[in-house]
């Protein structure tokens, strides 16, 4: 029985997206080329939160909208002050003090961040930031980590991480048609923009020609070409796109998005298999607007767009005594009538639609809004330690108090959907089946919602289950592409024949996001001979594939997951050139470590594989896959006692690892401990239901344990949903006689 190596996938989601490269578009003509001919939207624009996104730092800035910090914040194990009056932050250690110059700032709605040169281009996000409503000074990183309903608690990143670099991290939701000009050679940018905020032309497209028609056109007459984008007679799906970009948690597939473009063409959707969501789909985390809004009945309803609400300068458009007109005219009769839906005063905040469907949390000190629109849920609350409206009001009551009261208010149990859904979501963030069948259900099932059918199809694993494989094949033709593409990319890690034909059709989709997946999973079968008719679609998915994982050099995932592909194509030595790249834009990241030492070992160099994985471990000594690998690397060269001592870190750390219990089973079987092997490929077997291998294993020692009437009843097991399995069927006719 062989022991072979796992390899690891990962996709990286930023919250940004990406811009359109200034230098191939000569059309920009800048926002004060608008002014001439529209000087209201011009003074809306300049002085709203888009167009003040980043804005040079400058004294009368300060003095406008800073107060001084009065004593300095320690991080670590030095001191930092920002200095208004002198546009500095001051470090203060044992090695003395650095001054670091303020050149940017970025925010203003809730916090106000602050922008320096560091070496090799890049502007880094300085360690302390501003608190515009309470008007105080803050640690940057210390805010932004996640605290978990279970108690765990993240760690805050140095604050000259790439994650704070604004060239790789923030840029194009705050600057306008840049171009970060990254040279991987040097690990350096040379980054651009032609002007600081969001500017008109990054909704309405290049103005330079829209410009020249409208000055030759005589005052007063309409312009013969209109020569830009105009949203007015975008579709509602085209509104909500072109406003997802910024506002949702993604990662890019392409270099560049323009206006009337769709968002999937050019993005995937974090969904809630990140942590950074409750189980329920409320925001934990930073999750950028977009997954709750589509979860939203009024957004699916087709009816609802982003500048319903919002203007494109981003403000509210709906006056102080109009401001449930938002709700209209769908809701009209509780917009007219508030007190008989909300059980509190007409003129309260209680009866505003906002304060129970979309009210306000907080994270990293920003406010945002829940955009699924979806009634206060205190029982989800009672579970999942979400928030609820009610509570967030009601701070001197508890959640039970709260579903108490709802539950008089509404004969309907508006809340069992939510519930049921959340459920599913925790159990699968759990590696817990037992609602395996439930879960199927709701991905193949009427009216299901597109993003929890997404993430089960991303939190289950592909080979758990027969039924689970033949939902993905239902899947992979479900109306929503952001299902679609989770389906496929399930699909590619199931060797069959009709996965691999669903994965050949999936490369013509409509979708480049469906189109790429599907790439991405054909490329773990590199000897498929596909028909001639499917060839040509099949590289061209492939190239936009390639084009998706390499879209951004400067980040390490993108080398990372280059690798991971060719080390799939058999290249194990271009797959170490990756990962090599990978470390050295992050020295620290374990996963390719990971499979630099598995492509170290498919070349042959062991040792070399053995010092990758060291490395890893050194990093992080309970990593899984790392405890995993070693684990393996030590089996083959048959220290068997050292391997299973890392075996069992990887289990430990991660407990439903079933390829660590069957190769623990192994090695217990060579040492002739029948009884643990049985124990352990007992629990591979029940961790993987479904791969025949371990259940295979498991009667071939429960046999040699004596225990031949529970090896009969695991074969008729396996026989049963792999019938074709002739060694199951010659062990149980051995047994048999």
């Amino acid at each position: 029985m062989k022991i072979t190596a796992r390899l690891l996938t990962i996709g990286v989601f930023i919250a940004f997206p990406m811009a359109v490269d200034a230098g191939k578009e000569p059309f920009y003509a800048g926002s004060a080329s608008c002014r001439e001919c529209h000087e209201r939207f011009y003074e809306l624009w300049s002085s709203s939160l888009h167009g003040l996104a980043m804005q040079p730092y400058t004294l009368a800035f300060a003095e406008a909208r800073l107060t001084p910090q009065p004593s300095p914040i320690a991080i670590g194990k030095r001191d930092y002050r920002a200095d208004i009056t002198a546009g500095e932050v001051i470090e203060s250690g044992r090695q003395g003090a650095k001054r670091y110059q303020i050149e940017h700032v970025l925010g203003g709605k809730n916090v106000y961040y602050f922008l320096t040169p560091l070496d090799k281009g890049r502007l880094q996000t300085l360690p302390v930031a501003y608190d515009v409503h309470k008007k105080e000074w803050f640690d940057t990183a210390a805010s932004g980590v996640r605290h978990f309903p279970t108690g765990e608690q993240g760690e805050a990143v140095d604050w000259q991480h790439s994650t704070y670099t604004f060239n790789t991290a923030c840029y194009s939701c705050h600057v306008s048609q840049l171009d970060t000009n990254y040279d991987i050679g040097t690990d350096t940018y040379h980054t651009t923009w032609t002007e600081p905020g969001i500017n008109c032309e990054t909704c309405h497209g290049p103005a330079a020609g829209h410009n020249t028609i409208a000055r030759a056109t005589p005052k007063g007459q309409p312009l013969p070409e209109l020569r830009i984008i105009s949203t007015k007679t975008m579709t509602t799906v085209q509104r909500n796109d072109l406003c997802s970009g910024c506002h949702a948690k993604a990662s890019p597939l392409t270099p560049a998005y323009r206006p009337g473009e769709r968002f999937y063409d050019h993005y995937n959707l974090a969904t809630l298999e990140d942590p950074d969501f409750y189980p329920d789909g409320r925001d934990l985390g930073e999750n950028y607007t977009l997954t709750s809004w589509s979860m939203s009945p009024c957004a699916k309803s087709g009816q609802l767009d982003c500048m319903h609400c919002h203007t494109s300068s981003g403000r509210y458009r709906f006056k102080q005594e109009k401001f449930n007109n938002a709700c209209l005219p769908c809701h009209e009769e509780k917009v007219e009538t508030p007190t008989a839906h909300t059980h509190h005063p007409a003129e309260s905040e209680g009866s505003k639609c906002v304060s129970c469907h979309m009210p306000m949390t907080v994270f990293a000190r920003m406010n945002r809004s829940d955009h699924s629109m979806l009634p206060p849920t205190p029982a989800a609350t009672m579970v999942y330690q979400s928030p609820n409206a009610c509570n967030l009001c009601h701070q001197d009551q508890d959640a039970k108090w709260a579903d108490q009261i709802v539950r008089q208010w509404r004969s309907r149990d508006y809340q069992a959907p939510v519930l049921e859904r959340a459920a599913l979501i925790d159990a699968a963030r759990k590696r817990d089946w037992t609602k395996l069948p439930e879960m199927i259900a709701y991905i193949g099932g009427p009216g299901h919602d597109a993003v929890f059918a997404a993430s089960l199809i991303r939190l289950i694993p592909p080979a758990q289950d027969q039924k689970f494989q033949k939902a993905l094949l239902g899947a992979a033709k479900d109306p929503s592409p952001l299902v679609r593409g989770a389906a496929v990319q399930a699909l590619g890690l199931i060797p069959s024949v009709e996965s691999v034909q669903v994965l050949i059709e999936a490369t013509a989709d409509d979708y480049r996001l469906v189109r790429v997946r599907a790439a991405a999973g054909l490329a773990a079968f590199p000897q498929l001979a596909a028909p001639p008719a499917y060839q040509a679609q099949i590289k061209k998915a492939n190239d936009e594939y390639l084009a998706s994982i390499t879209t951004r050099p400067d980040q390490w995932t993108s080398h990372y997951n280059l690798g991971n592909y060719l080390l799939g194509q058999g290249d194990a030595k271009a797959a170490v050139a990756s990962y090599q790249a990978a470390l050295k834009l992050d020295p620290q990241a374990i996963l390719p470590m990971v499979n630099l030492s598995i492509a170290h070992a498919r070349s042959g160099e062991n040792d070399q594989a053995e010092k990758a994985l060291r490395q890893a471990l050194q990093q992080a000594p309970g990593n899984a896959a790392a405890n995993f690998n070693m684990g393996l690397l030590l089996a083959g060269k048959n220290e068997l006692e050292t391997a299973e001592t890392y075996l069992k870190k990887a289990f430990a750390a991660d407990p439903r690892m079933a390829q660590a219990a069957y190769n623990l089973c192994i090695i217990a079987a060579k040492d002739e401990r029948i009884d643990e092997a049985v124990s352990w490929c007992g629990k591979a077997s029940d961790l993987s239901p479904q791969e025949s291998k371990y259940a295979y294993t498991l009667a071939f020692f429960l046999n040699q344990q004596g225990n031949k009437e529970e090896a009969v009843k695991v074969l008729q097991a396996l026989l049963a949903n792999h019938p074709q399995h002739k060694d199951a069927e010659r062990l149980l006719k051995e047994i048999s006689r």
